[in-house]
């Protein structure tokens, strides 16, 4: 089912349905989403919209990024600053991102989570101070490679923003307006898009996706949910009773 919100205010009624699916996934720790796409698809713009929604419904909302759980720059740049293999196989600690936070959150956690271990602004380790999450909370995490076979196993409920890759080199541009355009289109054209090919050709993203968002025109993205969603069935046949888009 690809579904496109109908009518003025276009992108807020589709927040609003896929908050609604979110609140369908019934299981008994906090549910960990997982909000993949390319750079510059959208991810944490709409993690960000649906952790509002969530929250003004008096959910309890974890907020945190891929970007939190980089490794230094000497170590993910080993490759070189231009290399796809590197962005895709030495930027992230895996193995941490599942100890402090997903594995905490999960079937058999103890709810103390950590959302960070690394502080991009110094370039160095963080450890923030554990919280406890309530057994009904909503983990939104936004990032590239979620779905990789280290974490495909830890997300209760998988989202995929898909925008075609020439048009996240063009939102780059317009968002890193005071960054070299040559360097963005390099830095897209030589690491980020071949990764994500990488990404694509070994890992399969969309193939164990619940959700793709269809992110290419903002103000009206489409969303299709796969026959193999958790998502509870009567958040389908909401979303059926607008146009759709097949």
């Amino acid at each position: 089912m690809r579904e496109a919100a109908k009518g003025q205010g276009a992108r807020g009624e589709f927040i609003s349905r896929l908050g609604e699916a979110i609140r369908s996934v019934a299981i008994a720790h906090p549910l960990r989403v997982a909000i993949d796409g390319s750079p510059a698809a959208g991810k944490t713009t709409l993690a960000d919209e649906l952790a509002v929604v969530l929250r003004a419904e008096g959910r309890d909302v974890v907020r945190a990024s891929v970007d939190d759980f980089l490794v230094p720059r000497a170590q993910r740049y080993r490759r070189g600053r231009y290399s796809a293999e590197g962005c895709y196989l030495d930027a992230h600690d895996h193995a941490a991102l599942c100890r402090v936070l997903l594995d905490p959150l999960g079937p058999a956690g103890d709810r103390r989570f950590q959302h960070a271990v690394y502080d991009r602004d110094t370039d160095s380790p963080s450890s923030p101070p554990a919280t406890t999450a309530p057994a009904d909370a909503v983990l939104l995490f936004d990032g590239v490679f979620l779905l990789r076979p280290e974490l495909i196993d830890r997300w209760d409920l998988r989202i995929f923003v898909s925008v075609p890759f020439e048009q996240t080199v063009e939102r780059a541009r317009d968002r890193e307006s005071t960054v070299d355009a040559a360097d963005i289109e390099r830095s897209w054209n030589d690491r980020y898009i071949p990764a994500q090919q990488l990404y694509f050709a070994t890992a399969r993203p969309t193939d164990h996706a619940d959700i793709i968002v269809y992110n290419d025109h903002i103000h009206r993205p489409t969303w299709e949910v796969r026959p193999h969603s958790p998502i509870h069935r009567s958040a389908f046949l909401r979303a059926d009773q607008g146009d759709s888009d097949l």
